[in-house]
């Protein structure tokens, strides 16, 4: 086990290397001068090149690159071009932000998802079936960014029930989750139906039932755990997606995570804080397929006697 954690944690290096030296050439190559953005177009050119100098701008693309790897392996993901501040702090602050508000939005679409994939898959073509089908299209083919909107013109504009954004109680939780949530429960509720149908139909269910065990027996204690391998392939890369796609929810809602972050250091041509944020998804989403992983070997001993 050991072994194999380690094993990945060390392939996790070039992925990451590589992510950087696409974000670094984008952020380098796209038009737009940062030191202008900073200091205002009405600023001398003596300020400017001052600025770059300070910066290390005028280095080569590559010695650039150099510097900035030196530093990260350091723990220095530089310092904004916006405000002057470590991207290091600034993303160690704004991190649990988002990443509660995707476990948050994992919880309520794993809430949604389970039982009624389950029951649908049980009571195949009846009415809950139907139900269940209508909330997976509907979740699939709704943008985030337009529930959100429609949440905050019902329950913020029309009923006065929760906050429009903002970072405050429980209640400022509540939309932004499920924003979130709602696409992701749709397709996690599609693959446990899909997996449940095909457990229900194996020999040892049918054994089971032979035997005269109980329906909810059968369900919870047999099928329940082979239809959850599938189940945590998808929930583990939509949660990982959904720290990415957090970005719009935590715009539409004023969240201060590292999305609104990003999103602001795009505008302003901030190379380092935007490094700094993509490489914090990277990161969260690499060691989020190791925990997946991890998982299975709980799960089904069969899968962990693969990892020595």
């Amino acid at each position: 086990m050991y072994k194999y954690i380690i094993k990945r944690l060390v392939m996790m290096v070039p992925v990451i290397i590589g992510v950087t030296l696409i974000i670094f050439l984008i952020m380098a190559l796209s038009p737009g001068d940062p030191a202008r953005l900073v200091l205002g177009d009405m600023a001398p050119q003596e300020s400017i090149d001052a600025w770059r100098t300070q910066h290390g701008l005028d280095d080569p693309l590559m010695i650039r690159y150099a510097k900035y790897m030196r530093n990260m392996l350091r723990g220095d993901l530089g310092t904004s071009y916006a405000n002057g501040r470590s991207v290091s702090t600034e993303i160690s602050s704004r991190f649990p932000l988002t990443f509660k508000l995707a476990v948050v939005g994992m919880i309520v679409a794993l809430l949604i998802a389970l039982p009624l994939g389950t029951i649908s898959a049980i009571k195949q073509y009846s009415i809950i079936d139907g139900f269940a089908t209508i909330i997976g299209m509907l979740g699939i083919a709704m943008p985030s960014f337009w529930i959100a909107l429609m949440m905050i013109l019902v329950f913020s504009l029309k009923l006065g029930w929760l906050p429009s954004g903002g970072i405050g109680g429980w209640q400022s939780m509540v939309m932004p989750a499920i924003s979130i949530g709602f696409g992701c429960c749709a397709n996690i509720m599609r693959v446990t139906r899909s997996s449940m149908l095909e457990v229900i139909r194996t020999d040892y269910i049918r054994t089971a039932k032979a035997k005269g065990v109980k329906k909810m027996d059968i369900i919870g204690k047999h099928a329940l755990r082979n239809v959850l391998i599938p189940v945590i392939t998808v929930a583990g890369l939509q949660f990982g997606s959904m720290m990415g796609g957090a970005v719009i929810a935590e715009t539409v809602f004023a969240w201060p995570g590292v999305g609104t972050y990003m999103i602001s250091s795009i505008k302003a041509k901030d190379a380092p804080a935007v490094m700094g944020s993509i490489i914090c998804f990277c990161v969260a989403f690499s060691v989020i397929n190791l925990l997946v992983d991890l998982i299975y070997g709980f799960i089904d001993p069969r899968i962990r006697a693969n990892y020595n």
